[in-house]
This record gives C-alpha cells, structure tokens and sequence, in this order.
C-alpha cells in the first residue's frame, strides 16, 4: 500500500460493497426460496392431477372391462337365441306338417265318435225303461222314508209326552244340561293360540252325543275314562238362547194352571249361568233393550216375562195381578235388592207349612219392560267381584219372583171375616202373614228408588164384614234362579271378604246337594235348615212346585272336576220323587190344596201361626 493513503477509509469502503453484496445475495437467496416454494406448489397441483389422472384411467379401465363383458354376454345370448330360433323353426315346420296331416285324422276321428254315440243311444233306449222303474222305486223309498221320519217324529214326541207323564206323577225334578262354547279365558295363563289344542288347560273334554245325553273324557288315555249322563235335554254349544227357552216354555203354561214354577241354573263360576239366565253378562242391559224388540241374547228371565204376559193378554182383563221382587242370598243373608235398605229378612212358616218372606219389597209391575227395570235395578246392587276364573263372578244367589194371583169370578158373603190364608188374594182385610210386605209403585226407569215411593205396611181392615172374594182363583209363584258359581279357591285366586264369600257360597251349594240327596233317599229328615238357599226355596225343592234345574258345564279340561261334580248333581237331582206336584186353588173361604188332605186352618194367622226360622 503506498504512503500516505488512509487504511480507514479503503476499510469502510470494503465493507459497505461486502454489505451490499451480501444484501444481494439474500435478496437472491429470498427470490430462489420463493421460487422454489412455487415450484413445490406446482409440483403438489401435478402430483393431484397425476392422481387424478390415474383414478380417471382406473375407471376408464373398468369401464372398458364391463363393457367387454356386457358385449361378451349379449353376444352369448345372441348365440343362446339364434340356437332359440332355429329349434322353433323346426318345431313351427313340424307343427306345419301335422297341421296338414290333422284334417284327415280328424275326420275318422268323427266318424268314430259317431259310431259310438249311435251305440250309447241305443244302450240308453234299451235301460230307459229300466231307469224309469229305478225312478219309481226310488220315489216310493222317498214316499216310506218321509212316512218312517214323521212316525219316528210322532214316536220320539209320544215318548218324551209319557216321559214328562212319568215325572210329573213321580214328581222327579226336570234336569237339563248345557255346555258352553270353549272362551279365551279358558286357556288360564297359556297363549291363547292353544285354544282347545289337546293335551292343554283348554282341551274340551265335555262333548254332546245328543240332545239328551253329555259324555266326558275325563282320561287322558284313549277309551279309558269315559263316563257318560243323561238328562231331559242337553244343548250343545252352539245351541241358542232361543233354543234353551223352547224347553222352559211349556212351564209357563203350567204355571197359569195353578201350578208353583222354579227354574234354577246351577254349576261352576264361569259357566255361564247368569247368561243363560238374564243374558251376556258383558252387557249392561244383559242384551235386553225394550219390550217390542226382541233380542235372541236374551236369557230365561226376560224370555219367560215376555211369554207369561203374552198369556196374561189372552186372558180377559182386570182379572190377574203380578208381583216381582229380586232378591240375593248374600253370606248366607237374604238381601232385598228392591228395599234400598240393609236390614235382615227373616223366612216365616204360615200355619199350612208354605214357606214366606213377607218383610221383602213386592213391586206391582204390567208388562216385561218395567219388570226388567226392576231386575236390572237390582243386578246394580247384587255382590260382583273379579277372579282369576271370571270377571264378573256373581258373589251371591240371585232369585227373581213373579206371583202371578189369577181370578175369574166374585161372590159376595155376608158372614163375618173368621179367617185368611196366606195364598188368599188381598182384599180389604189382609192377612196377617202379608203384613210388612210392601207394595211400592214402578219406576218409569231403572233408577234409584226414591225414599218417599215406599208404602207403609199394609193394615187389616177394620169392617166386620167380609169383601168380595175371588172364587176360582189361585196364586202362583215363578221363581227364576241364578245361583253363585261353586270355585276352588287355588284357582279362583280369591283372598280377604271375597274369600269369605267363596266359603259361603260352597256351603250353601253343598247344602242344596245335601237336601237333594236326603229327598232321593228318601231319608226322614231333610236338612232345609242349614242354608238360607235351600230354607227360602224349601217348597219349591220339596215338592210344591215344578222345578227345573239347568246345568251349565265348561268343557274346558282345566274345569274337569267341577265339571264332573255339576254333572253328578244333576244326577243326583233327577233322582229325586217328590210326588204329585200340587196345584193351589182359592175358593170363597180356606184355601184348596189339590193333592193334600184337608188343609190345616190358618184363620187369625198370628204369632202361632208364623214361626220365625
């Protein structure tokens, strides 16, 4: 370096071109950088088209492919056809060449089936003759068959004639029997899908041989087991209420001839007793819905008012009177379902023995419409629970009475009154044994009987004189009975009170069982006594009326030994010979009693005369 020079100043300016040039090069460095990350952009945006490019060439290959296989296949099925084609072109040649060859077939075809019918004809010309006497034959079989069927009509109806002869003399109690269809709740706790399956709970083991015997399979095991009953009649399943009715009809004409009438319907809960008697339990109105329409549903009880006062109208009027009151054996208490109140009745003996409840609500009724009021009035207030066997289980005994009093003349005596009867017809002078029998108005509807509507009890006059009295009348009662369903107790399910009512209900069943058995055997004693049941219905079962029991049975196997034992009543009860039934007639003094010895006198029916049971 020469002399003289400043080295500061050649420093500076070498630093400021190394500071300049190295700006340059980091501007460089920041444009390469910056270029470079627009190369890798670039290089991204072709490795996406490249990959797209190759799915896009993927899918063509597919494409092709398919299509490959698509001309592959039709041209197979071209071949399939054209192979389609030609085989019909031979068979459309061979069809042509049969068609050209048929003309000639069918004409010796023709001539065959003529030859041949020439030949039918004359073999039918030749039997013609023969079918006509087959003809004559045949009609006169038809003739002797119908002739046969009305002799065995005629016969069938003679016996059944000397047979209700036969128990009218004996006084045997009519038993009939009806079995129910198979229901849902047959099946307990199994699907209902099982409904009658064999070998289930609801396997129907009580079938109808005929109209008068019923058999029961009561083993599993095939011609073991067997028994068999018979009875007056047996209803199948499918039988209707109207059919049931037909055989009770007959009783109520009996019963305007001076004759008592119960009907009674007995068997195991769930077996349809109430319906046979009022109707579907379902129904509020048991399938009654108003005098001039008739349900078929209807049970016995509308049925039979409807008949009974269709006879009353063929008589000449103001010459019978009718009287209802509805009463239920609950606990081995009588209730009045009439009376609106809960005091106990008391069931009285008049001095000739017949058998009363005077203290009970006797309502004066003149047609179907206001007694069934009157019966669906009381079903309102009658003991129903719920069980595992039924929903609407009647939890007592119901008895519905209609006394009919029927006369056809009046004379009047001038001597002093000396003595009633209780079966006289109220006049001015009532009996003793009538007293606290209340007669209350009907109501327009089934609705609660209003306090004010009862009467007082009813007075002996206080003339001396006698009044008109009817002669040749009588009073009789139609007693319609729907008894509380017997139950076991493990499967009825039935705890606390309804227990307690199930316990009274077997034992005054069994008591029933126990006096039907006593009269069968003719045993000296007959224990009446020991329910209020058979104490109320006493006359009815004794003798002093015409009694009809109706069984109902559940053919299910899950019922088989209550079943079994409602059968066996019925036996037991057909049994029975209570002797002549007896009519009532009420003539101008003491009441006559047809069938009995001079009847005791009741005159001046006081406290000796009425005994409390």
């Amino acid at each position: 370096m020469p002399l003289g020079v400043d080295k500061s100043d050649f420093l500076e300016e070498k630093v400021k071109r190394s500071e300049q040039t190295i700006r340059q090069r980091d501007e460089r460095i920041a444009a390469l950088e910056t270029e470079n990350a627009m190369l890798y952009l670039k290089l991204a945006q072709c490795q996406g088209s490249a990959q797209h490019e190759r799915q896009k060439s993927t899918r063509l290959l597919q494409m092709i492919k398919l299509d490959h296989d698509y001309k592959e296949r039709v041209s197979q099925e071209l071949i399939d056809l054209s192979k389609q084609v030609k085989v019909l072109k031979q068979d459309l040649a061979t069809m042509k060449a049969a068609m050209r060859q048929m003309p000639p077939e069918m004409a010796l075809m023709l001539e065959g089936f003529k030859r041949q019918t020439l030949k039918v004809q004359r073999m039918f010309l030749s039997e013609n003759r023969g079918l006509e006497g087959l003809q004559k034959r045949i009609q006169e079989l038809e003739v002797s068959l119908a002739t046969a069927n009305e002799r065995h009509a005629r016969e069938k109806k003679r016996r059944q004639m000397l047979h209700n002869t036969l128990v009218e003399l004996r006084g045997n109690i009519r038993v009939h029997c009806r079995v129910r269809p198979l229901m849902p709740f047959d099946t307990g706790s199994d699907e209902t899908s099982t409904l009658g399956r064999q070998g289930t709970l609801s396997e129907q083991v009580v079938h109808v041989v005929d109209d008068e015997t019923v058999v029961v399979k009561a083993s599993s095991r095939p011609g073991q087991g067997t028994k068999a009953f018979e009875y007056e009649r047996v209803y199948a399943p499918l039988e209707c209420q109207d059919a049931v009715f037909e055989e009770v009809q007959p009783l109520l004409t009996s019963l305007l001839d001076g004759y008592n009438v119960c009907i009674m319907a007995y068997g195991q809960t769930g077996s349809g007793k109430t319906h046979t008697m009022l109707g579907p339990p379902q129904s509020k109105d048991y399938g009654y819905h108003n005098e001039e329409q008739h349900n078929p549903q209807e049970g016995v009880i509308p049925k039979a008012t409807r008949e009974l006062f269709r006879l009353l109208a063929e008589k000449p009027p103001d010459t019978h009177t009718v009287e209802v009151s509805v009463v239920e054996i609950y606990n081995n208490d009588i209730r009045d379902l009439l009376g609106g109140d809960d005091r106990k009745h008391d069931v009285l003996t008049a001095g000739d023995g017949s058998l009363d409840v005077p203290s009970l609500t006797y309502r004066t009724v003149e047609g179907v419409q206001q007694v069934m009021e009157l019966v669906q009035y009381g079903m309102k207030h009658r003991a129903e629970d719920a069980t595992l066997i039924h929903s609407h289980s009647s939890r007592s005994h119901l008895i519905v009475t209609l006394t009919v009093t029927v006369n056809s003349g009046v004379v009047t005596p001038t001597s002093p009154i000396t003595d009633y009867n209780v079966f006289a017809v109220p006049q001015s002078a009532p009996p003793k044994s009538e007293r606290g029998r209340r007669t209350l108005p009907v109501p327009s509807s089934p609705s609660p009987i209003p306090h004010h509507m009862h009467s007082k009890t009813r007075s002996r006059s206080p003339s001396p004189a006698r009044p008109p009295t009817p002669i040749n009348c009588f009073k009789t009662k139609l007693q319609l009975v729907d008894l509380a369903g017997s139950e076991c107790v493990g499967m009825s399910g039935v705890t606390g009170a309804a227990l307690r009512e199930t316990s009274y209900i077997n034992k005054s069943l069994s008591a029933l069982a126990d006096v039907l058995g006593a009269l069968a055997e003719h045993r000296a004693h007959v224990p009446y006594r020991n329910a209020r049941l058979t104490h109320m219905l006493q006359d009815s079962i004794g003798g002093d009326a015409k009694l009809l029991v109706m069984c109902c049975v559940s053919p299910a196997q899950r019922y088989l030994s209550e079943s079994l034992q409602c059968l066996g009543f019925g036996q037991r009860a057909r049994q029975v010979q209570r002797g002549p039934i007896k009519r009532k007639f009420i003539a101008a003094g003491p009441a006559i009693d047809t069938g009995r010895s001079s009847p005791r006198p009741t005159s001046a029916l006081s406290r000796k005369g009425l005994q409390t049971i």
